[in-house]
């Protein structure tokens, strides 16, 4: 049996996100986001979840880039911080530079409290130089093994929590007391991604390129209840009631790699995928230009694979590296008579969606 790693997280092992604690606004731990960031559109309620109990609702705000929180119950996981503003530089690699376009829709001392940090990667449009420096040291943060060690091993003041996985490793976080249902738990498992294809280029990169395009990762991520007896098991095994499924593509290329996602796990239903688009090119070793995540036409293929009820598009438009536009997907989208499963989100805006009973 595969070991699983746990996390002991939630509100009583939760710690400051930020160095100086000096947030404005109410943030006392009950609102999801501060009053302002609540004034968005209606947000949207998951129909194909089925119905939920009113204090089981959870959420997806989009803040921009691939920047999101994901609220269940008041557990709060922020997905790659990111929060540069219009005009600031993002160094991606030596001698890559993009310049940010949109403005974040929250800025880094308004956020409500939070529990962990989920980095599909180390570039610095996930993780800019500011939240860096600003970050409490203690924070926890689920990532890649590249990611984590050059957290690690920051020349100023090192990162100390840190958890890397592998593709198809995962980790538990047993986030709640026991109810009725058992005790609530997030199962994130690390998914294979890839800014290069395999071949020439791919070895060119793993020896020249490494800092302008690291190795990446997506996320499953099932929301669920473990019985004390699972929870026990769960040490060697990873089995949980799984109440809703979120698969998050992180910066990748459609490579064969993805293909084996619905092969190795079980991600049926796949409730919600947030696919990271923008057709991001940057200078290549052999070519001027080299793309590496994903345009709209991938990120169709990437939602015909994985045939989740929802996909919400993320990670485009706000750098000006990001070659294919949102528009590229929604016209790809249409074509593939798909409009019906798509939720496009602005930024400051929030998805709503209610786990199964």
């Amino acid at each position: 049996m595969d070991m699983v790693k746990q996390l002991r997280l939630g509100s009583e092992n939760r710690v400051p996100l930020l160095l100086r604690n000096a947030r404005r606004g109410n943030h006392d731990g009950k609102d999801m986001l501060p009053a302002a960031a609540k004034q968005t559109r209606e947000t949207q309620v998951h129909a194909a979840a089925g119905k939920g109990k009113d204090d089981e609702t959870a959420s997806i705000f989009f803040i921009g880039t691939a920047t999101t929180i994901i609220d269940w119950q008041g557990f709060r996981i922020l997905t790659d911080p990111n929060f540069l503003h219009a005009g600031d530089q993002a160094h991606l690699g030596p001698g890559v530079k993009t310049t940010r376009r949109t403005n974040p829709a929250l800025d880094l001392d308004h956020l409500p409290p939070l529990d962990c940090i989920l980095l599909s990667h180390y570039h610095e449009d996930h993780f800019d130089r500011v939240v860096e420096a600003s970050m409490n040291r203690d924070f926890p943060i689920i990532t890649t093994s590249h990611a984590r060690q050059c957290l690690t091993q920051a020349k100023d003041e090192p990162f100390r929590n840190v958890e890397s996985l592998e593709p198809f490793e995962s980790v538990l976080l047993p986030i709640s007391a026991d109810s009725q249902r058992g005790r609530r738990t997030i199962k994130i498992t690390g998914l294979p991604g890839k800014h290069v294809p395999p071949g020439l280029l791919s070895t060119v990169n793993d020896n020249l390129l490494l800092g302008a395009v690291p190795p990446t990762n997506g996320w499953l991520l099932e929301l669920g209840y473990a019985t004390a007896e699972r929870e026990n098991q769960a040490r060697q095994e990873s089995d949980i009631d799984v109440v809703f499924r979120i698969y998050i593509s992180g910066d990748t290329l459609y490579v064969d790699e993805l293909e084996e996602i619905p092969k190795r796990l079980n991600i049926k239903p796949l409730d919600l995928m947030l696919v990271h688009l923008g057709g991001t090119t940057i200078p290549g070793p052999s070519a001027p230009l080299l793309m590496v995540t994903m345009d709209g036409k991938q990120g169709v293929r990437l939602l015909q694979l994985m045939n989740p009820e929802i996909t919400i598009p993320i990670h485009y438009d706000d750098y000006d590296v990001f070659a294919s536009p949102l528009s590229d997907f929604k016209a790809e989208v249409d074509k593939a008579g798909l409009k019906d499963r798509v939720v496009y989100l602005d930024r400051g805006e929030a998805y709503q969606f209610a786990p199964r009973e």
